[in-house]
């Protein structure tokens, strides 16, 4: 029963009747722009940026805003004309895949936005960390389009709850007399000194991924080198030839190198399913690290030991320019076997790469520097000695099968031209 022991359901019609009549208008003349499934394994984006704002004219094809997968970045084109009319996420929302977005049609038609907290929209993030800080997301005041809560509006809830309804009272009862203190004011953070910034949706995959990486796999590296005179003076032919082959870099040598040599590795080539399961590829689809100002972006060459040394270093850079310029196709960007990260133009001598789950093994290439050896008439030489630094996830390989692959390997680039004609 309702208040006065009136029937409860006698009063249901007077509050359900203004909720059907506002539903109803936004139904007629607006459309919905939904978040782009960029790629198949792809379930949710990140809002990088809005170029459009409430009450622009839109029409079809339009660019609205940018999103970032966990590997790249994109722009969604609006797929409505008319006005913008609403923003249901702001900049830096995670949105699924296929979520309404925004409205787009006629002014008037859109529902009115509710008034009041307790009626205001929450995004997904700001429920998310409301629900795991243990507070009442509706509490907080909203900065979202439309007066939408956001979750830097529960940040500030949580810092700033509201006052106990008990203060006042306790305020009234103190003796006229008494003089209320008056509260410090919050010391302000000047902004010359630091600045916060949230990462972005491809900073946030890495930290991510390299964490479970190491948290989740037995890792251990080796480090070796190898007498780098043959690819030097091959690359200096190549060059010398000019055409398409002078493109041909040491880096594209290595990665030809490594798609030979791994076919005799299994286990190296190979990603862990579980803790007791491993998957063994009959071709090499090798990962190559590529640095973007977004961040560290690894697209995958398929079926590279079946692909010549000019066909690999077209790959290489076709898919380096998609990286960088963040029109790759998530697609590219998954399947890897093995990944090679080059860090030799940096000058690294040696370092500790970190596999790319569930992959087993990650290559390092690092600088070449000259070494001192002693040569078979017994004189001494200088050499150019290139190291190579090898990850592997112990689970499933061992390190004299490791050390073997990199014998191997090594020897396979000390004698590149005869490598080149098998």
């Amino acid at each position: 029963k309702g208040i006065g022991g009136t029937p409860a359901a006698a009063e249901a019609p007077v509050v359900a009747a203004p909720a059907a009549a506002a539903a109803a208008p936004a139904a007629a003349g607006v459309e919905t722009v939904i978040m782009p499934k960029a790629g198949i394994t792809v379930e949710s984006c990140l809002i990088g940026e809005w170029l459009k704002k409430v009450g622009d004219q839109i029409k079809i094809g339009d660019v609205l805003f940018t999103y970032e997968t966990d590997k790249a970045s994109f722009e969604c084109e609006s797929t409505a004309e008319g006005e913008l009319l609403e923003i249901l996420f702001n900049e830096g929302d995670e949105v699924p895949c296929l979520e309404a977005v925004c409205k787009i049609g006629v002014k008037g038609a859109a529902a009115a936005a509710p008034a009041g907290n307790a009626g205001a929209a929450v995004s997904p993030r700001a429920k998310k960390l409301a629900a795991t800080a243990g507070v009442d997301a509706t509490l907080a005041t909203g900065t979202g389009p439309n007066g939408r809560i956001i979750e830097r509006d529960v940040r500030e809830l949580m810092a700033n709850p509201p006052a106990v309804a008990a203060a006042p009272a306790a305020v009234a009862e103190a003796p006229a007399t008494a003089p209320v203190a008056a509260a410090p004011a919050p010391a302000a953070a000047s902004d010359a000194e630091y600045k916060d910034v949230k990462f972005s949706g491809i900073r946030r995959a890495i930290s991510k991924s390299m964490t479970t990486s190491l948290h989740t796999m037995a890792q251990l590296t080796h480090n070796t080198s190898f007498d780098a005179t043959n690819i030097l003076n091959y690359r200096k032919a190549l060059k010398a030839a000019g055409g398409e082959y002078a493109g041909i870099t040491l880096g594209d040598i290595i990665l030809y190198a490594v798609s030979r040599t791994l076919l005799n590795h299994p286990d190296l080539n190979a990603n862990m399913l579980d803790d007791n399961s491993i998957r063994l590829f009959n071709h090499v689809n090798l990962g190559v690290a590529v640095d973007t100002p977004r961040g560290l972006m690894v697209p995958t060459i398929f079926h590279a030991d079946e692909l010549s040394l000019l066909e690999i270093s077209k790959a290489v850079k076709e898919l380096a320019a998609e990286c960088r310029d963040g029109a790759i196709s998530p697609d590219k960007l998954s399947g890897g076997s093995f990944t090679v990260s080059n860090l030799g133009n940096m000058g690294v001598e040696s370092f500790t790469p970190v596999i790319n789950p569930p992959q087993t093994g990650i290559l390092g290439v690092c600088g070449t520097i000259d070494r001192v050896r002693k040569g078979a008439d017994g004189s001494v030489e200088i050499y150019p000695a290139m190291g190579l630094s090898l990850t592997y996830d112990h689970r499933a390989v061992d390190g004299t099968p490791a050390a073997k692959f990199q014998k191997e390997l090594g020897f396979n680039l000390e004698n590149f031209t005869v490598l080149l004609s098998k």
